[in-house]
């Protein structure tokens, strides 16, 4: 079936993409994946040594260097830090590789749009399965260090898939929006590096909220990371069950969200040819 037959902004089209190709999907994802460590000496091992690594940089950089604190006294403040510090980062990582590939997507596969029929809008979603594969490799790092340093894991750690579905559905329309604006717009790329910075130090990563002056946390909670992460370390470090009602709520703006950019890639991608 020649998939630009389906060109279609409906809502359920965009679910009927995601059904349709989700083995073509897979195998590209996997590809990135592998492609990434491809020729190295660990492989695909980097993926669990590199969370490792900057686990212990950070941890080192703002506990030593800084001495900085979660709110919590005693010695073992530096593990939970360390804690605290990496379950935020892994969810800032998500929303940043997403942020940074996605400009580019379309112009480094032009193969695609011009030489053969292919579904275009099942590329945006390439990088953000590769984020979630590497997340995941960090949350099982992140467990591990909570066996070393608190001895435990809350049984709810298995719920952060709940907490991250709607930062992935969200993650989803920024993805499409972006790789169609790649395409006409070249400085998109380099400014959403720099979107991905801001995203970072304006996050409750390094520090908690209650840490800020109440004048800024309105501005700390628009943040679309800023949920995330919190629900994150409900589920993962303090054994509580999220906030359903708020996910719900999260889930139904980034359907929307995702839906728009969803459309706006369909609208635009007729374009794409000329341009390049």
């Amino acid at each position: 079936m020649n998939p630009h037959a389906l060109n279609t902004v409906a809502p359920r089209a965009m679910v009927v993409h995601l059904w349709r190709y989700r083995e073509l999907i897979a195998r590209l994802i996997k590809r990135d994946v592998l492609g990434r460590y491809k020729g190295s000496l660990l492989g695909l091992a980097w993926s669990f040594v590199t969370p490792i690594i900057m686990l212990v940089i950070y941890t080192f950089v703002f506990t030593v260097v800084f001495n900085a604190r979660w709110g919590v006294g005693g010695e073992e403040s530096k593990g939970v830090f360390a804690l605290q510090l990496f379950a935020g980062l892994i969810i800032h990582g998500i929303l940043a590789e997403v942020l940074t590939r996605s400009p580019s997507l379309i112009l480094t596969n032009t193969n695609y749009v011009k030489k053969v029929v292919f579904p275009l809008e099942i590329l945006p979603l390439v990088p953000l399965g590769s984020a979630l594969f590497h997340a995941a490799v960090s949350a099982l790092v992140l467990i591990l260090a909570q066996l070393v340093v608190l001895g435990s894991v809350p049984w709810t750690f298995w719920m952060l898939p709940l907490v991250l579905l709607p930062l992935m559905v969200l993650t989803m329309g920024i993805s499409w929006l972006l790789a169609s604006l790649g395409v006409f717009l070249r400085d998109i790329g380099q400014t959403m590096g720099l979107i991905a910075t801001m995203l970072l130090f304006l996050s409750p990563i390094f520090y908690p909220i209650s840490a800020l002056p109440e004048s800024f946390h309105g501005m700390i909670n628009a943040n679309p990371l800023t949920f995330i992460i919190e629900q994150a370390r409900v589920v993962l470090l303090e054994g509580q069950l999220p906030d359903i009602k708020g996910l719900l709520k999260y889930l139904a703006v980034a359907l929307v969200v995702a839906w728009l950019g969803f459309a706006w890639f369909q609208k635009t991608r007729k374009g794409f040819a000329d341009v390049l």
